[in-house]
């Protein structure tokens, strides 16, 4: 087997089902492919549904909604590929794309993780010179500033005229690596329960001596955020696991000098911001958008009453954590 596709969903049928009919119309007489869809116990009542429709494929229901990286190594754990292609459920798959990543990751085997060009609904293209977090450029402000300061070389490293250019890390929706590479770095980090997996995934590459590379010569469809943000509480826990992960990466990627200041900043910050927003959303309660923050500062004042109490700053919801807890 050339390659297993492994799509993580979670109640994103609509999404997914656009996804797996692009792909049951791929035919191809040069690669051979497999489709896992790991779903991550939406209990409902469409797993079984999907299930029938594409029996060409397999499925698989996970114990819980364990978060992505779990999904990703559940699904990686029963793949036959000599090649992943972890896939967000909100794209669609072309031949053309399936066979440029396969011959651009044998071509290359320095290259650990390998992605493409990503479209979306209004035919833009998504900007993929992401570089990774560090001390000078973890923060908003200090980021547009390191940006604007280095814009000629940046400028440089990402136009360039080849086929291949380098990023620091690339998006969890479109992920291609080899087995030997998925092994080498032991694969998705499940510290991490939504967000930075994609990140922690490409600096354990870096860290390896592998490259991580964005092909110019496919281009996936990826409709941004149409798996995950469904309404208000839902937006509310998404945005919160982002400052979670922030953490967690922290955690994981800086030495112990650096991470006290980068938490200390990250949390003061954000409680700071949170509460006046929901304070202003208390008058301006007509405001769809104000009506996320008080629900933002109340999971994240949970989340840090739970950093105090169990000495860890791993989101409660992922499964490094619910292991600690058996």
């Amino acid at each position: 087997m050339d390659i297993s596709i492994i799509i993580v969903n979670y109640r994103g049928w609509k999404a997914l089902d656009d996804c797996l009919v692009s792909i049951e119309a791929i035919n191809s007489n040069t690669l051979s492919f497999e489709v896992i869809i790991v779903d991550n116990f939406s209990n409902d009542g469409q797993f079984s549904v999907f299930k029938q429709k594409y029996s060409g494929f397999t499925f698989i229901e996970n114990s819980g909604n364990n978060g992505f990286s779990n999904g990703c190594n559940f699904g990686a754990s029963m793949a036959q590929g000599n090649h992943f292609l972890f896939l967000n459920p909100d794209t669609k798959l072309t031949l053309e794309a399936l066979e440029v990543l396969l011959q651009t990751a044998i071509s290359h085997p320095e290259i650990g993780i390998l992605s493409c060009l990503q479209i979306n609904e209004n035919n833009v293209f998504y900007k993929q010179n992401n570089l990774f977090p560090a001390l000078g450029r973890f923060f908003g402000i200090s980021r547009s500033f390191f940006r604007k300061w280095n814009k000629t070389k940046l400028e440089k490293r990402f136009n360039t005229a080849t086929d291949l250019f380098y990023p620091d890390w690339v998006t969890g929706a479109v992920v291609f690596i080899s087995r030997n590479w998925f092994d080498k770095i032991k694969g998705w980090n499940e510290d991490y329960w939504l967000y930075f997996e994609d990140v922690d995934l490409c600096k354990k590459v870096s860290d390896s001596g592998g490259k991580v590379a964005v092909t110019k010569k496919a281009t996936i469809f990826h409709q941004h955020g149409g798996a995950s943000r469904l309404n208000v509480k839902t937006k509310a826990l998404t945005k919160t696991e982002v400052i979670i992960s922030k953490h967690v990466y922290i955690s994981n990627q800086f030495p112990p000098a650096i991470q006290l200041y980068l938490h200390s900043a990250l949390l003061i910050g954000v409680l700071i911001e949170k509460t006046l927003l929901s304070l202003i959303s208390v008058f301006l309660f007509f405001i769809p958008k104000l009506k996320v923050n008080p629900l933002m500062l109340k999971n994240l004042t949970v989340y840090y009453f739970n950093v105090l109490q169990n000495q860890t700053w791993i989101s409660p919801r992922a499964m490094n954590y619910l292991k600690t807890k058996v």
